[in-house]
């Protein structure tokens, strides 16, 4: 079920650094190094895939990531993306 604008902006407060804008939940990473950003891609693809829920990624300057998540099947933000969102910040440290 989709969350609605207030349940996601509570949500938000236990994630850092994450926004919402257009229907989607994102995080810009600075991995520092092209290497980096593939290794913290793989580590993010073994989380989704466990979760069988896939977000959209996209490296770009060489060592920076966004992160998009969104239930497609359902049209928006929904449990699933925060609960990914939280394996991707753990991740992070």
């Amino acid at each position: 079920m989709v969350l609605t604008k207030d349940e996601i902006k509570t949500k938000l407060t236990d994630l850092s650094g994450w926004i919402y804008e257009n229907q989607v939940l994102y995080k810009e990473f600075n991995t520092g190094s092209f290497v980096n950003a593939v290794s913290f891609l793989v580590k993010i693809a073994a989380e989704a895939e466990k979760m069988d829920h896939h977000p959209d990624i996209s490296i770009y300057s060489y060592s920076k990531m966004k992160v998009s998540l969104t239930t497609h099947s359902e049209g928006g933000v929904t449990e699933k993306d925060f609960t990914l969102a939280k394996r991707i910040s753990l991740l992070e440290s």
